[in-house]
């Protein structure tokens, strides 16, 4: 699930991002990667545990632009997210999710 609030005093999208439970029951620790962090490991934002399950993180994204990103569980499994606003092919064979930041 993915939540946007566009400021008024400054071009950002504050983007809330939830990895629900069921879509890594097992998991320990979710990390998410994406453009907006040159899917750099080092650079990744790790989303907190809620007490449901689901995991959670708030980052603020520059508006107007269009963030590819994937969810990164226990260091080993990459997932998309459900509710991404669009999805696009890499060369991997795989798709990325993608955020829409437009207001």
């Amino acid at each position: 699930m993915i939540k946007k609030q566009f400021l008024k005093s400054k071009p950002v999208c504050k983007t809330t991002f939830v990895l629900p439970r069921e879509a890594a029951p097992e998991a320990k620790e979710v990390y998410i990667l994406g453009s907006f962090n040159d899917w750099d490991v080092e650079k990744a934002v790790k989303m907190k545990k809620l007490k449901s399950g689901d995991f959670k993180a708030t980052i603020d994204l520059e508006t107007g632009k269009e963030y590819e990103f994937r969810y990164l569980i226990d260091g080993r499994v990459w997932e998309n997210d459900a509710e991404a606003d669009k999805y696009v092919p890499t060369p991997f064979g795989v798709e990325n999710s993608v955020v829409v930041c437009l207001n």
